[in-house]
């Protein structure tokens, strides 16, 4: 059988760029929701709220790809194909913009937002004021809870963003050249 005649589900991988990419981001972006949640459950570094936005981009990577990879291995039309990975490259390139403000945040190069840079406020009444302090932990996103070769995680997340983005728009041209 030869690839003209194959079924589009045994075309290989290299020959179905949309394959490639959609399945390659599934992967980065499960990898990347692993670690986040490593970091997390087993070395306690917990995240603060810009941290949880900037995992929305890999929860809807995670699905998003794995089912334009689906549908690029059953010969899915081309531009469902191309909008998939469209849609990805957006999504990864505003996630990227979001972990460079954080990253910024934590530099010190602009204010971040008052829920989690500003000052503490709000505690409640003064009765349950004590209580209130031993049960809520406030995760600051001006201060950076760990770094790896000087790179915090907000800024390891613009990196990875930006490769997933890279790849979906590899992607898309080689895609829709074929």
């Amino acid at each position: 059988m030869t690839l003209a005649t194959a079924h589009p589900s045994q075309v290989p991988t290299a020959g179905n760029p949309a394959l490639t990419a959609s399945a390659a981001i599934a992967v980065i972006a499960a990898a990347t929701l692993a670690g986040a949640w490593f970091f997390q459950l087993v070395l306690d570094i917990l995240p603060c709220p810009l941290c949880l936005e900037q995992r929305y981009a890999y929860y809807l990577a995670v699905p998003l790809g794995a089912l334009v990879a689906v549908a690029a291995a059953r010969g899915a039309p081309r531009p469902v194909l191309l909008a998939g990975l469209v849609i990805l490259a957006l999504a990864a390139l505003a996630n990227a913009w979001l972990g460079a403000y954080h990253a910024g945040v934590e530099w010190g190069f602009w204010q971040g937002p008052t829920d989690c840079s500003g000052p503490v406020v709000n505690l409640g009444s003064a009765g349950n004021l004590l209580e209130r302090l031993d049960t809520v932990k406030v995760v600051r996103c001006d201060e950076v809870q760990w770094r790896f070769l000087g790179i915090s995680l907000a800024g390891y997340n613009v990196l990875i963003s930006l490769l997933m983005a890279a790849i979906a728009g590899w992607g898309v041209v080689k895609a829709a050249k074929t």
